[in-house]
């Protein structure tokens, strides 16, 4: 569950770029704040990440994300921190991802900095353990995802190495589609004037007076 306002925006943030990244792709899944359950018979073994990415299963909605039948865990999970959660994201949830569901990839970002310094890490598996990455110009790399992440103010985003472009959020979406359709419109509305001042033109050149 997300402790802010802040943290529940970015989670919705980050679970739909991620979802357009890997949109044409059939076997990546994206999801977030979903329930994983990881032993078959036991109702009490669960985690819930904020943000995951799993590689070689269908894109279908889910009501839990049940590891047995799934088969696969997940490649990359992000957790959107916090002093509340401190424990939590880094001894207990850090261990389970490591030791049980060995994701490969597990990055920690703490928002607001209430406690997490640098307030941006992110660990890959290596031999069993979790290896720290090394922030590159503020930034950390993602083989899983084949993306780098970096902090912007208290918000995280992705971006696209081959462009170097960052992956929009809906916010940014919904913004750029109304001002296409608003130049779209504008353009019509120019269309339109035109087209009725050579109406009014031509009909002016087509009645002139003849010579006395």
């Amino acid at each position: 569950m997300a402790e802010t306002d802040r943290h529940r925006r970015l989670m919705l943030d980050l679970i739909q770029a991620l979802e357009r990244w890997f949109k044409d792709d059939p076997a990546a899944y994206v999801s977030g704040n979903l329930l994983l359950f990881y032993e078959e018979g036991n109702k009490r073994r669960h985690v819930s990440p904020d943000v995951f990415v799993v590689f070689g299963v269908p894109k279908w909605e889910r009501l839990n994300y049940l590891l047995w039948e799934e088969g696969r865990g997940p490649n990359v999970v992000i957790e959107l921190t916090s002093s509340s959660t401190r424990h939590e994201d880094t001894r207990k949830k850090f261990e389970l991802y490591r030791d049980v569901l060995r994701v490969p990839e597990y990055f920690l970002f703490d928002p607001f900095g209430d406690y997490l310094n640098p307030r941006f890490q992110g660990y890959r598996l290596a031999a069993g353990r979790y290896r720290p990455m090394r922030l590159q110009d503020g930034r950390l790399r993602s083989r899983q995802l084949g993306l780098w992440l970096e902090p912007d103010g208290n918000a995280l985003r992705l971006f696209d190495p081959a462009t170097g472009g960052r992956l929009p959020t809906m916010t940014e979406v919904e913004a750029t589609a109304d001002r296409a359709r608003a130049a779209e419109a504008e353009l019509e509305r120019l269309r339109a004037e035109n087209a009725a001042l050579r109406k009014r033109t031509n009909g002016r050149n087509g009645h002139r007076p003849g010579p006395a």
